[in-house]
């Protein structure tokens, strides 16, 4: 296919970044189905478990169908056989607080960049996602049509829009309650929707939070919640939530470290997010050279990003900036208490803001779990296997005969070094590669069955405008920013 005029004075490289940063790819007719076996590669199973020298991972289909020693693996006869010597295979990431309305500051939204922002996620080896509140109907429609094979995207499982008070801090992503009596009509409406979890935000009462746990167990729903300063609060457990959506900034409660029978509760992590209102990664640019942020950004985003990084603090901002600090510091401390405890913890970004980008922010998540005091093998696994147990569905998020196919293959040792977890050489989802850099092949996603990409995506030339909702200004503590 020839490339329009203007686009034939452009790098071959540069073309395919501009591709993969504004437009949809074109979905090419996958090849007939082979058994694809990655061989002599040093394995990370995702449980938390040391890594293994030379092993084998045999892939047919969307399902992993042997692994073990390279010298005891049978290959079957006329597999596609890939030597990763040197490298790790690990699985696919899972981000389990995001919200796809792209965007890059909390605030403003990219909807119908969504692509975009997909191919970023998958770009950075992210295969499964949680979005964890958003314009219901649009992301129900987006995640059958991934789940569907229509839509190139991680899988995706949602909890539609927020539950809030009457008078909602997100009002387009929002349920407003006022009253029980309306608990079980939302309910009914959400389960309709076959969403995962329900999400209760911070402007709801106990009574109204347990009448939405009670609801929920009616029709099998989890109920997630984000109560900003409040969150890890006893109190709010004993409503029978499921989960937090957050990890807490204030210290934990003892009650969270020696868990009775019959009492559990779950943390996602999202530390990156309270490392951006921190402003810590914000003081230079330098996390914008980072491939991950740079090949799939836009350039009015980068520009945007940047503005915000010399951006001259308020004197509000800089008076509430150390109180932000130490809630950040206190997160950290919470994540490797909990971590010690046993306590289940998913790792979530709550991307985009700044500094934390789809996509590259759950490395950024992982890179804060070490710094918390993780090993670099269980920050792996809170990104991995714990997902998929968080979820109650462990058919992925670890490398094991039977398990679905979501793969990575690193060029380094992330079990030794996390940062490696950046260093992508393939992503393969539900069996099939659609990312690869193997010899000098681009990093451009094409839906494609065991394979590189053999040419950029298609171009629409067609252009977007940047859609932006701002929320009601709602101060309800003074060192408590807007999480979603």
């Amino acid at each position: 296919m020839q490339r329009p005029a203007f686009l034939q004075r452009l790098p071959v490289r540069t073309f395919l970044l501009l591709s993969l940063a504004f437009f949809p790819p074109f979905v090419l007719s996958a090849p007939p189905a082979t058994t694809l076996v990655l061989r002599h590669g040093v394995l990370i199973d995702g449980t938390g478990a040391a890594a293994v020298e030379d092993d084998t991972v045999v892939i047919s289909g969307d399902k992993i169908v042997a692994i073990g020693p390279s010298a005891a693996v049978n290959v079957p006869h006329g597999s596609r056989i890939i030597d990763v010597h040197g490298k790790t295979i690990m699985p696919g990431l899972a981000d389990m607080h995001v919200h796809l309305v792209g965007g890059w500051d909390g605030n403003a939204v990219d909807i119908l960049g969504y692509q975009r922002y997909m191919n970023a996620l998958l770009y950075a080896g992210v295969t499964t996602v949680m979005d964890t509140g958003n314009i219901q109907p649009f992301i129900v429609q987006m995640r059958a049509e991934v789940a569907a094979g229509r839509l190139l995207g991680p899988r995706i499982y949602c909890v539609g829009s927020i539950v809030d008070g009457a008078d909602p801090v997100w009002p387009p992503i929002s349920y407003a309650v006022a009253s029980v009596a309306q608990v079980p009509r939302i309910v009914a409406r959400l389960k309709a929707d076959r969403v995962d979890f329900i999400k209760a935000y911070v402007g709801l009462s106990h009574p109204q939070i347990r009448a939405l746990v009670e609801e929920g167990r009616k029709v099998g729903l989890g109920v997630l919640v984000d109560q900003w300063i409040l969150n890890g609060s006893p109190d709010i457990v004993d409503d029978g939530i499921y989960a937090f959506a957050h990890l807490p900034t204030r210290a934990l409660d003892p009650s969270f470290l020696s868990q009775p029978p019959g009492r559990s509760i779950r943390f996602i992590t999202t530390l990156a997010v309270h490392e951006s209102f921190a402003r810590r990664r914000l003081t230079d640019g330098h996390f914008l050279t980072e491939p991950l942020i740079a090949d799939t950004t836009p350039a009015a985003f980068m520009t945007a990003i940047q503005a915000e990084v010399h951006r001259a603090l308020t004197t509000d901002e800089q008076a509430q900036l150390p109180r932000r600090r130490e809630a950040f510091a206190q997160a950290l401390r919470n994540a490797k208490a909990l971590a010690d405890a046993g306590v289940l913890m998913a790792a979530g970004t709550d991307a985009p803001y700044p500094g934390d980008a789809q996509g590259e922010g759950l490395h950024r998540e992982l890179e804060l779990l070490v710094e918390a005091g993780l090993t670099p093998l269980q920050a792996i696994a809170v990104a991995t296997g714990n997902a998929g147990k968080f979820v109650k569905d462990e058919s992925w998020g670890t490398l094991r005969p039977g398990s679905r196919a979501d793969v990575l293959v690193i060029n380094g040792r992330p079990d030794r070094t996390i940062s490696d977890s950046r260093k992508i050489d393939m992503v393969i989802r539900a069996g099939q590669i659609i990312v690869c850099t193997g010899s000098r092949q681009p990093l451009v996603p094409v839906l494609q069955t065991h394979g590189c990409p053999q040419r950029a995506v298609a171009a629409d030339p067609s252009r977007r405008e940047l859609l932006t909702h701002r929320p009601r200004s709602r101060v309800r503590c003074s060192i408590s920013p807007t999480f979603r």
